[in-house]
């Protein structure tokens, strides 16, 4: 990862000073002429093609902002540029992904087709995975294990990027539901109250800085039940924990799931 992120860094320093020099993303293929002649025509001609285009250029950056928050996962974030972390990968083109996937539609439902081909069409299918976040990526390999398994039987018409959307917003909706299961009150009224000031606060982007603003964090927190949250971290660490302790794993948990935009417990 570190390695990646000086390499990345050098290869935009390169790529900003050939956009000075004419270079477009709509232009791969670049012609030089070399030694001109009394003529100004060049005894030797050069064609340079690109290695990589656009797609392939985003899906690094979409790479590169996935570290700020450390490297696989680790808790060192590294040093990265405030410049590439701002470029909007929101455009990555979906239309690959989605025809690898018709594509396998296709295969699968030719029905004689031999399982070589199969696994042929479905490792292109993961490459273009490629294009997502690791998050989505998750999630498509679920979809897509559904589907194989013929749980889900796919929709005319119905994008990929469609499917991925519903599941990712499934997977939201039980990660708050098993999250609230753990530490609300029993009671039907609480868990519905502590469901929708947890899901509320998920939804407007907030951070360590604003997330008591109008003390609404502390709002959630009177909703925890502190002997089901004591329960649920000591069988957890296999541990007798103090209230005091409870109380300040409570708060980090529910800071935690906020910010990040929820995770499996």
């Amino acid at each position: 990862c570190g390695q990646f992120v000086k390499l990345f860094t050098g290869l935009n320093e390169y790529l900003e000073a050939a956009k000075i020099q004419g270079f477009t993303w709509s232009k791969l293929v670049y012609a030089f002429d070399f030694d001109k002649d009394s003529h100004g025509k060049g005894k030797n001609k050069t064609q340079v093609t690109l290695g990589f285009d656009e797609t392939i250029y985003l899906t690094l950056v979409l790479r590169y902002k996935e570290l700020s928050g450390g490297g696989g996962g680790g808790d060192v974030p590294f040093e990265l540029s405030g410049h590439l972390t701002e470029i909007d990968t929101g455009k990555i083109d979906a239309d690959y992904m989605n025809s690898r996937f018709e594509k396998y539609l296709t295969i699968v439902g030719q029905g004689d087709v031999n399982s070589e081909a199969i696994q042929k069409t479905v490792d292109e299918l993961h490459k273009s995975f490629a294009t997502l976040t690791q998050e989505e990526q998750k999630i498509a390999n679920l979809f897509l294990n559904d589907v194989q398994r013929g749980d889900v039987i796919p929709e005319a018409g119905k994008t990929f990027r469609q499917y991925i959307t519903e599941y990712q917003a499934s997977a939201k909706n039980t990660q708050v539901t098993d999250l609230v299961n753990v530490l609300s009150k029993a009671d039907a009224e609480d868990i519905a109250t502590f469901n929708a000031k947890l899901s509320s606060m998920m939804n407007t982007g907030l951070t360590d800085a604003n997330i008591n603003e109008f003390g609404r964090f502390d709002d959630l927190k009177s909703c925890v039940d502190n002997a089901k949250a004591k329960a649920y971290f000591e069988e957890l660490e296999s541990a007798s924990i103090s209230p005091f302790k409870v109380n300040m794993k409570v708060d980090k948990l529910l800071q935690n799931f906020i910010i990040s935009g929820g995770f499996d417990l």
